[in-house]
């Protein structure tokens, strides 16, 4: 089947993807000119137009907002399926007048084009012949529209009509084909036939534009599919419209002209909803392909991996309260989403025990998960580029607020864990000039702690520089007491080098640390020179034990 190769025959994507203007030559490919000429013309095309109510009218018709065509398409859906269900399914396929009362009736947008040929070598077109097509409905032919047609220029622009014409006719010579089509399609048709000769729609509003694209995707024109696609990008996007487009009919969705469009609405809702402590209501109504452009960005503001997760179990529980259809879409489409590998390991064991992931699955995400964190960094590094180049970005590191941390625990001889932080160059620099980041909480003897990096004001020498500190998670008035030493890698050597030794009783909220580790001023740190970061990247590392 020439579908998927969804390109003209003698009009190359390069070409398409120019812009399209009446005003090109003919050797452009502008046959505006010969649009319905008989001049111009080796065939008839007879449209039957089926069904006549007002709720069949062309959907753009009427239609002034994206959101009125999306409930319009909605509620057409929704009367076909209302008439299968009362008995029209059966598919019939027979010898009939296109007059008879009982005649075959339209296809919906959502199947296959159906066309037919019709032998009449007198020329007449209003003779009777004998038709063979798939029924669906009981729809009466109730208006015919006969143009003519040049099947070289429209073969080239389809391989629809490529098939029709070349496989199609029973003899040569036959010069009439017949698309039945539904009268809510009848304006996308007429626009879709006249960019085939002219490359260029009257269509500039998302509405008529949406109805073309569904029209050229049925008929198989790619280059009218790209046209549509780069006018509606060219439109204000707003949520409603950007979801619309990613919500499209499968077979659209999947053509490779309309990829940049959804790209863009993906784009869109990445761009708006990246912190979504601020659209908590309306991300939590989002539908799943919403949520999954959500998902995918790696610039969401979020403070960890752990807050991702848990949002998305939080958006499941609400859109899919049977578990069955939870587990299903949290295995098979917004598991790919969540970075595990960026998890802490609290909460990847809080994922073993989660009813809502099947027991395998989440088992093979953990132990995934594990095994990246047990990989050298320069490893985890080639793993994250291999990713970044495949829609699948677990691997992948966002720009979380709180920053990952590498955390190695020990129970004995004392109670003592080493934090590994690493900082990018970007990340430092832009601190200045009195920014702090903050690293993921890490636990020791059921305390909860985090780093945080300063460029903060030297008070002594009063230039800024780089600081680091170590806090304790409010928890009540408990007293903690803590030995722990900073370190830094730092060249020639790029061993860790110890900067600062202290202890310190720590109470809940309190923080201690060094305001200028590395006693230098900033610029001096920040310099291109620096012994500190090293391929970029700026390592730290904090040893910390329990006093007792």
């Amino acid at each position: 089947m020439l579908r998927g190769s969804n390109s003209d025959l003698f009009d190359p994507r390069t070409e398409m993807d120019s812009d399209f203007t009446r005003g090109s030559s003919a050797s452009d490919g502008d046959f505006g000119f010969a649009f319905n000429d008989s001049n111009f013309s080796d065939r008839l095309l007879r449209i039957e137009i089926m069904g006549g109510s007002a709720e069949n009218r062309a959907d753009g018709e009427g239609c002034t907002s994206i959101i009125d065509w999306a409930r319009h398409r909605k509620r057409r859906r929704e009367d076909i399926k209302k008439d299968i269900n009362n008995g029209a399914e059966e598919q019939i396929l027979g010898s009939i007048q296109p007059d008879m009362d009982d005649c075959v009736g339209c296809d919906n947008q959502d199947e296959e084009a159906e066309a037919m040929v019709e032998g009449s070598p007198s020329g007449d077109e209003t003779a009777d012949g004998t038709e063979s097509s798939w029924s669906m409905d009981c729809s009466t032919v109730v208006r015919v529209k006969t143009l003519h047609i040049s099947s070289p220029i429209l073969a080239a622009k389809s391989p629809f009509f490529y098939k029709l014409f070349s496989n199609g006719m029973r003899e040569s010579e036959q010069r009439h084909v017949t698309l039945r089509i539904n009268s809510s399609e009848e304006a996308a048709l007429m626009e879709l036939l006249n960019f085939m000769y002219s490359n260029t729609l009257t269509a500039s509003q998302a509405p008529q534009l949406l109805d073309v694209l569904m029209a050229a995707d049925k008929f198989e024109v790619a280059s009218c599919m790209r046209y549509c696609s780069r006018q509606l990008r060219n439109l204000p996007m707003k949520p409603e419209s950007a979801l619309l487009y990613l919500e499209l009919p499968s077979s659209v969705l999947m053509a490779e002209a309309v990829q940049p469009l959804t790209d863009a609405a993906k784009q869109y809702l990445a761009d708006r909803y990246k912190d979504m402590t601020k659209f908590q209501e309306e991300v939590m109504a989002l539908p799943l392909a919403g949520i999954e452009a959500v998902l995918s960005s790696d610039d969401l503001q979020v403070a960890s991996e752990d807050a991702v997760y848990d949002f998305v179990l939080k958006w499941a529980r609400a859109q899919y309260p049977r578990l069955e259809e939870r587990r299903e879409v949290l295995g098979a489409r917004l598991a790919r989403y969540i970075r595990f590998p960026y998890m802490t390991c609290r909460k990847l064991k809080k994922v073993l025990t989660c009813t809502d992931f099947e027991h395998d699955a989440a088992s093979k995400l953990v132990l995934e998960a594990l095994f990246f964190k047990g990989e050298p960094p320069h490893r985890q590094r080639t793993l994250a580029a291999e990713e970044s180049a495949t829609l699948n970005r677990r691997f992948v590191e966002r720009a979380y607020k709180y920053r990952p941390v590498k955390v190695v625990e020990f129970e004995l001889p004392r109670q003592q864990c080493v934090v590994y932080l690493d900082l990018k160059r970007e990340e430092c620099a832009n601190l200045f000039p009195s920014g702090r980041v903050y690293s993921q909480a890490f636990h020791l003897g059921g305390q909860g702690f985090f780093l945080s990096a300063h460029c903060n004001m030297d008070q002594q020498s009063s230039f800024q520089c780089f600081g680091l500190f170590l806090g304790m998670q409010e928890k009540g008035s408990v007293s903690f007491a803590v030995d722990y030493e900073f370190a830094a890698r730092s060249k020639p050597t790029e061993e860790f080098v110890s900067k600062y030794k202290g202890n310190y009783t720590f109470t809940g909220g309190k923080a201690v640390g060094y305001r200028n580790l590395f006693a230098i001023p900033w610029i001096s740190f920040m310099a291109e020179d620096s012994p500190y970061f090293i391929n970029g990247v700026l390592h730290l590392r904090a040893e910390l034990t329990i006093r007792h």
